[in-house]
C-alpha cells in the first residue's frame, strides 16, 4: 500500500496562503473595478427552494406574488376538506341537474397543477388549493376566481419534495378572516383569505416533533371554536391547538405512547357533554377534550399497519366508525361513560371484502353509510354493518372521490370518469356519467359551490357546471 506524504507545516502554509492570494487577485481583475469581493458566509450559499428550517421556519421566509385574477361575485361555499361541517355533504341552496346531455357537465375553466391529490376550498368567490412547484422546489398556497381560474394570489415558501406518488394532498380551511393549510412535509401556513398576506407559520417537524408520514402530509387543518387544531404526532404533542388569529400554542395534547401521524384528519364530535377530537393515529384512536387537550379516551382496537388515510365518521349516539384499506376492513365502535370516564367498546368488525375504503372517508346519509370499498365498487351499509347493496358489475371507481348535495352522489373513478348517482337506500340507480377528466390518478377531493364542482387527476384541476339554471 502507498504511504501517504504529508508535508512539512511550514512549507504548507506559506504555499496555500500564496494561492489564495492569487484566486483573490484573479476574481478581482474578472469582476473589474466598481465591483467588490463580498464575504461567503456557511449556509448562505444555498440555491433556491433550498430547506432553510435548519435555520428557521421556510414559512416565515415566504413570498407573496399578486396576479390579475378577480373574485367571482358567487355566494356558495365548500370552505375546507369535506365541506362545511366535514362530513362530504354539500349546503347547495342552488339546484343541480338530475340528467346530463352529451356535452354536459360544461367545463368552464381548467388550470394545471403539480403532480398531487389536492383538492379545493371555495369561499366567497375564491378557490384556495395547495399546490407544488417542481421547477422553483416551493410549496405553493394558491387562490384562484372560481369565475374563470384565473389566479389572484399566490404565497409561496422553499422546501424540497421528491416525487412519491405527487406531492400533495390537504386540502385548505378558509373562514372569512383566514386561510389555513398545510403542506406535503408538516409546514402549516395561515394567510390572509383576501390579501394573502402571512398570518403565521408552523414547521410541525421542527417545532413538535411531527415525522412526515411515508407519502407526505394528508392530514387537513380543523379550524373550531377560534382555533387551529393539528394531529403533530410529536414526543410531547400528540394533538395540537394554535390560537387561530395569531398561532399562539393553547394547549397540546400529550403522548404517552408515541404515537405518530398518519394521512387521516382530526374529527370534531359531541358526546356526554363533551366536546372532543377523535384522531387515528399510527397505533391507535385518541379522544381528547376540545377544553384543554386532555385525552379523554384513547383505544387500539383500530389500527392500519401500512397507511391510515380515511378519517373517523360520527354518526351520531357516541358511535364512530373507522375504515381502512390493506386488509383493514371496517370497525364501529361505541362511546360509553363508566364511573365518569369514557370508554371506547367495539360494536362490530367487518371483513375487507364487506367493506373496506382505501383513500375516501364514508359519507353518512339518512342513517346509512356510502363509500367506496377496496374492490372499487360504490356500497351503501346500514349502521348495523349490513351491505344493503353495492354498484353494479362495471360499475367500479377505484380510489376515486365522492360528495352529497341535494340527494345526489358525484363519484369519481380513477380515470376521471364522473357519475350521478342517486343517494337512495333503495338500490344503486346511476343517473348520469361523462369524461371529464383526461388524465390519471382522479383521487383529489371533490368540491362543490353554487352549482359548480371541482375536480382534479394528477396533474390538472377543473370546475364543472353542474347547477340547473
Amino acid at each position: 500500500m502507498k504511504k501517504l506524504a504529508f508535508a512539512k507545516p511550514g512549507l504548507v502554509i506559506p504555499g496555500a496562503l500564496a494561492v489564495i492570494a492569487l484566486a483573490a487577485l484573479a476574481l478581482w481583475l474578472a469582476r473589474g473595478p466598481g465591483k467588490p469581493l463580498s464575504l461567503r458566509v456557511p449556509g448562505t450559499d444555498q440555491g433556491p427552494g433550498a430547506e432553510t428550517t435548519s435555520r428557521g421556519n421556510p414559512v416565515l421566509a415566504g413570498k407573496l406574488v399578486r396576479s390579475d385574477g378577480q373574485p367571482a361575485n358567487l355566494p356558495g361555499a365548500w370552505p375546507q376538506w369535506r365541506g362545511h361541517n366535514r362530513d362530504g355533504v354539500g349546503m347547495e341552496t342552488a339546484p343541480l341537474k338530475r340528467t346530463w346531455q352529451a356535452s354536459e357537465p360544461r367545463e368552464l375553466w381548467a388550470i394545471d397543477v403539480g403532480e398531487g391529490y389536492a383538492g379545493a376550498a371555495v369561499r366567497n368567490g375564491r378557490v384556495y388549493v395547495m399546490d407544488y412547484d417542481r421547477d422553483k422546489r416551493q410549496d405553493a398556497l394558491r387562490c384562484l376566481s372560481l369565475a374563470d381560474g384565473r389566479e389572484i394570489w399566490r404565497f409561496t415558501y422553499p422546501v424540497p419534495v421528491k416525487r412519491n406518488h405527487g406531492m400533495t394532498r390537504t386540502v385548505p380551511t378558509v373562514t372569512d378572516k383566514l386561510v389555513v393549510a398545510m403542506g406535503p412535509k408538516c409546514h402549516v401556513v395561515c394567510l390572509d383569505p383576501v390579501t394573502g398576506e402571512l398570518r403565521w407559520g408552523l414547521d410541525l417537524v421542527h417545532q413538535y416533533g411531527a415525522t412526515v408520514p411515508p407519502w407526505y402530509a394528508g392530514q387537513c387543518p380543523l379550524v373550531d371554536q377560534g382555533a387551529v387544531i393539528l394531529a403533530p404526532g410529536g414526543k410531547d404533542a400528540l394533538l395540537l391547538a394554535v390560537d387561530a388569529e395569531t398561532g399562539k400554542e393553547l394547549w397540546r395534547t400529550p403522548n404517552p405512547h408515541g404515537w405518530k401521524m398518519t394521512h387521516s384528519s382530526v374529527m370534531p364530535m359531541e358526546f356526554g357533554g363533551q366536546r372532543m377530537y377523535v384522531y387515528c393515529a399510527n397505533n391507535g384512536v385518541v379522544g381528547v377534550s376540545a377544553k384543554d387537550g386532555s385525552i379523554l379516551w384513547e383505544t387500539t382496537a383500530w389500527k392500519i399497519s401500512i397507511a391510515t388515510v380515511p378519517s373517523p365518521l360520527i354518526p351520531g349516539g357516541g358511535r364512530i366508525f373507522f375504515t381502512g384499506g390493506y386488509n383493514a376492513g371496517s370497525l364501529m365502535l361505541q362511546l360509553q361513560q363508566e364511573s365518569g370516564r369514557f370508554v371506547a367498546k367495539s360494536l362490530f368488525k367487518l371483513e375487507p371484502e364487506a367493506f373496506g375504503a382505501t383513500q375516501h372517508t364514508p359519507i353518512l346519509h339518512a342513517d346509512h353509510i356510502y363509500g367506496v370499498r377496496a374492490d372499487g365498487k360504490f356500497v351503501c351499509l346500514d349502521l348495523d354493518g349490513k351491505v344493503v347493496w353495492a354498484s353494479d358489475s362495471g360499475q367500479q371507481f377505484g380510489l376515486g372521490p365522492f360528495l352529497l348535495a341535494d340527494g345526489l352522489f358525484f363519484v369519481m373513478n380513477d380515470s376521471g370518469l364522473l357519475r350521478l348517482v342517486e343517494a337512495t337506500p333503495e338500490k344503486y340507480v346511476l343517473l348520469g356519467q361523462a369524461q371529464v377528466l383526461k388524465g390519471r390518478e382522479s383521487w383529489g377531493p371533490l368540491a362543490l359551490a353554487e352549482g359548480r364542482l371541482i375536480v382534479r387527476d394528477l396533474t390538472r384541476m377543473v370546475c364543472l357546471d353542474v347547477g340547473k339554471r
